[in-house]
């Protein structure tokens, strides 16, 4: 992957899929995307699940991941059996699902907690399918290696995102020495166009996986 100072979608292979976002030619081109199909939020008697994306369409290539945006952590029996039926309704409409991906913005003082959760929601989870998380840069250096290295015993893989909204964090690169300690399989999530220069180091880093773009509208 060559060195860029703007992340051009069309260099890569992997998407988000957001809602709200129309689809880009780029798609064409993706061997894995990440669509959103939903948000967890907290409710006045319990927490809600909110349907969010596009609707189940056939797919004719690409490798997909469920994505969830989640708010809270306090899910009812209901709201993980609508996530399942979820991926039962993409699977027989011919999609190839790889599993779920989860998106939570979990602090560093945080982490223990969202791993029992994570642990939950992986005996909730049908065998088949795998289990993904995004993670937040400061993981890096506010968290000890160890600590996020337990997740691997729990998720299948972690996607680092270096933006926030629309935009790359300003000092992303100040975290990215630490990522060669992680012990989990990971990959990195860049925003389209936002800004994005590859360590020399990161292709050589035994558990790094590869990108994921965050598409925007143009």
């Amino acid at each position: 992957m060559p060195a860029s100072a703007n992340v051009d979608a069309s260099d890569y292979h992997a998407f988000w899929l957001w809602s709200a976002v129309r689809p880009q030619p780029v798609l064409a081109q993706a061997d894995t995307l990440y669509i959103l199909q939903g948000q967890i939020s907290s409710g006045r008697r319990e927490s809600q699940f909110i349907p969010q994306g596009i609707p189940v369409p056939r797919l004719r290539h690409g490798r997909v991941w469920l994505t969830y945006r989640v708010e809270t952590l306090n899910w009812p029996d209901a709201i993980y059996q609508q996530v399942i039926q979820q991926i039962h309704r993409w699977k027989r409409a011919g999609n190839a699902v790889v599993g779920i991906q989860i998106d939570f913005d979990a602090r560093t003082l945080r982490l223990a907690e969202y791993t029992a959760f994570l642990q939950q929601l992986r005996q909730h989870l049908p065998s088949e399918y795998a289990l993904s998380i995004t993670g937040l840069l400061d993981w890096s250096n506010h968290t000890s290696p160890e600590q996020v290295n337990q997740l691997r015993q729990v998720v299948d893989e972690v996607v680092i995102q270096t933006y926030q909204g629309r935009h790359t964090i300003r000092n992303y690169t100040d975290y990215l020495p630490r990522l060669a300690r992680l012990q989990i399989p990971f990959k990195i999530g860049l925003v389209q166009h936002g800004e994005w220069q590859a360590p020399d180091s990161l292709a050589k880093t035994r558990y790094f996986r590869g990108y994921v773009v965050f598409l925007l509208n143009q």
